[in-house]
């Protein structure tokens, strides 16, 4: 005979830890998919708002939002040359 078989402490503490890593499993994978959509929320909401903003802004003042993103690309075009 096996020892499990022998001592039925082994046999119940076996079950119960099956049973706990099994839960534990689940509210892992429940806490993953939570934290992708999560971020998924956090990354794109904000982007989505502040590109509404330059545009509501680049509406309101088109002369200005013209020159800062001259100087800008200006800035980025002598940062990048070799």
């Amino acid at each position: 005979m096996s020892e499990t078989n022998k001592n039925p402490k082994q046999n119940g503490t076996s079950a119960v830890g099956d049973f706990v890593r099994g839960h534990a499993n689940q509210a892992a994978h429940a806490a993953s998919e939570a934290s992708q959509e999560c971020s998924n929320y956090l990354v794109a909401q904000p982007a989505k708002d502040l590109l509404g903003l330059a545009k509501d802004y680049a509406r309101d003042k088109p002369d200005v939002a013209a020159l800062w993103c001259f100087g800008l690309g200006l800035f980025v075009g002598w940062k990048l040359r070799p």
